[in-house]
């Protein structure tokens, strides 16, 4: 299955090359800033080889969508996220396919003094939008949203994604949600829009105290034709600590990332 995906990903790369002109630096430099004042539309997937507690597979499609907006005189980033999930089910061990919950932030941009740095803060939701009961958690929640990217050097930029959230309504049958997760990236531009990048999600869920902490390196290109930025990776990832049901003991993040400019 993932060389499938590796020949995928290499030949939309040979598309995009030949329709294309490879991004200036700067352009590659902030191609991965999810605060960039710039209107995104990303397509990304985790094609998890192996669940914990399991010998099953599955599979998470996103659709994410972010757009920078002016509440008085502050500015603020958009950010919704809605997933087609792919997961094994008991005690038949069949998978379930089908829509997840959908996720929403939105992120004041503060003022840090360095247009090359980017720091937002500000409320998340998210809603029980699964259409089946094993794809989501049958939960409305609510929590805090945190990012930083730094891109004050063209060739090293790094940052991280904190999100936190809890259960206030929904099925009282299930459990409740009390999870926080982390997500550092750090990307190393080698030239003409190509990059090496880590962005693993470090989750912690504080009502049964499991957890999932994988480590990756994948790399990815950037290609700026007209007013769009495209970013295509791949990034193989491992679990180098774990506790729980539920989590990949190793996946493949691949992903198109779309940024409109002005």
């Amino acid at each position: 299955m993932k060389f499938k995906w590796l020949k995928s990903w290499v030949a939309l790369g040979g598309i995009l090359h030949a329709g294309g002109v490879l991004a200036a630096d700067s352009s590659a430099a902030q191609a991965n800033n999810p605060l960039a004042n710039m209107t995104a539309l990303n397509f990304q997937n985790y094609y998890i080889g192996e669940v914990t507690e399991s010998d099953e597979y599955a599979n998470q499609f996103w659709v994410r969508f972010a757009k920078p907006f002016s509440v008085g005189e502050t500015n603020w980033i958009m950010r919704a996220s809605l997933p087609v999930n792919t997961y094994p089910t008991t005690p038949t061990g069949g998978h379930q396919t089908g829509m997840g919950d959908f996720n929403v932030f939105a992120a004041y941009l503060m003022d840090t003094g360095n247009p090359a740095v980017s720091f937002g803060i500000g409320p998340q939701l998210t809603a029980p939008t699964a259409t089946e009961d094993e794809l989501g958690s049958e939960k409305w929640s609510a929590g805090l949203a945190n990012v930083l990217f730094n891109a004050s050097s063209p060739v090293f930029q790094y940052g991280y994604l904190l999100t936190w959230q809890g259960s206030f309504a929904g099925e009282d049958a299930r459990q409740d949600v009390n999870a926080a997760a982390f997500q550092p990236f750090a990307f190393y531009q080698l030239g003409g829009g190509t990059y090496l990048r880590a962005a693993p999600i470090w989750v912690y869920n504080f009502e049964n105290d499991s957890y999932s902490v994988p480590l990756g390196i994948g790399a990815g290109q950037v290609i700026k034709k007209g007013n769009t930025v495209y970013n295509l990776f791949v990034e193989p990832q491992f679990s180098v600590a774990d506790d729980g049901p539920g989590y990949p003991d190793w996946q493949v993040f691949l992903g198109l990332n779309m940024q409109f400019l002005n």
